[in-house]
């Protein structure tokens, strides 16, 4: 007969919580990451190579679920309702997390309370472009030309309140011109008519424009990021030329639920840092325009909440709104 201590020590492992002991063993099936886009967007794709390398590091399959439109609210409401497991994550972007929530009237999440951050994925450089029918090489010749037209320089984006918008808002603010923004549904529609010349300049990203930069059908003016980006060293900052201290930029990052376990949040983190860390998979990186930028589940949190006060200035500033 057992000794009643033992039989204690030997139930104790019962007495676990069902939660501890998921944990332990997470993750014991596949993990599913939302991206609030289309296939082939810069979130989906490096979302993708993430999700790629962590299925080598895990026992399970990460596997990505594009759900785009209205957004990407839908899609960032619908993982914030998700159990707390860590079998559900979400690619949090500049978009969904940093702008929404100063664009949206009905936005059906709290960007910074309904999620767990867990790291900072990419940093997506955004640039001025210019056709070569544009009278001007430099970010001083637009800001100049502004001066001498308010209002009369087109200039595309991507769409209303897009980062590319609104980083075209704030370069605006910061050199007390007006530009006419002229809004796309999407990129590719705005690259069109830039190389057909139907408009001079375009705010697009480093990802979108290096085809065509290479190509030479667009010239680079400047980019939006604090220091230059390592695809195109050549091409001046905005910061460094016209507007002191002006940052900006997409990104995507990997969150979860709110009241995702420390231990699983530690986990990701740990696994998709040194992921990111990895000098093959950052350069794989930077050859697509982006950086890797790996952070601790804090210093992602903050970063996110500096970007939505910056960008509802920004909104502020421009009126800004989108319908939703």
């Amino acid at each position: 007969m057992l000794h009643p201590r033992r039989r204690a020590l030997l139930a104790a492992p019962m007495l676990l919580p069902f939660a501890a002991r998921a944990q332990a063993t997470w993750p014991d099936k596949p993990v599913r990451i939302i991206v609030p886009f289309p296939p082939g967007q810069a979130a989906d794709i490096v979302t993708r190579l993430v999700a790629d390398e962590l299925s080598k590091r895990w026992p399970q399959r990460v596997v990505v679920e594009n759900r785009g439109g209205g957004a990407g609210a839908p899609a960032l409401e619908a993982a914030a309702r998700m159990a707390p497991d860590g079998y559900t994550l979400v690619a949090g972007t500049s978009g969904t997390l940093g702008v929404n929530p100063s664009v949206l009237p009905r936005i059906p999440y709290d960007a910074e309370r309904d999620f767990t951050f867990i790291s900072n994925i990419a940093m997506v450089p955004l640039l001025i472009v210019a056709h070569p029918s544009f009278p001007g090489r430099s970010v001083q010749d637009v800001v100049a030309a502004a001066k001498a037209r308010p209002g009369a320089i087109d200039l595309a984006t991507a769409g209303p309140a897009t980062s590319q918008h609104l980083a075209a808002e704030l370069f605006a603010h910061k050199t007390d011109i007006k530009l006419n923004m002229v809004h796309y549904r999407g990129s590719g529609p705005a690259v069109a008519d830039l190389l057909a010349g139907n408009v001079t300049l375009m705010m697009d990203s480093v990802a979108s424009a290096l085809p065509n930069i290479q190509a030479g059908r667009v010239l680079p003016v400047a980019v939006t990021t604090p220091t230059r980006t390592p695809k195109l060293p050549q091409v001046p900052t905005i910061a460094e030329t016209v507007a002191p201290g002006y940052g900006a930029y997409g990104w995507t990052g990997l969150c979860g639920p709110a009241g995702l376990p420390p231990e699983i949040t530690s986990k990701i983190n740990t696994d998709v840092v040194a992921i990111l860390r990895d000098r093959a998979f950052a350069a794989r990186l930077i050859e697509l325009g982006t950086t890797a930028d790996p952070m601790t589940p804090e210093e992602f949190g903050n970063f996110v909440r500096r970007e939505i006060a910056q960008w509802r200035e920004v909104v502020r500033i421009a009126n800004v709104r989108l319908e939703g």
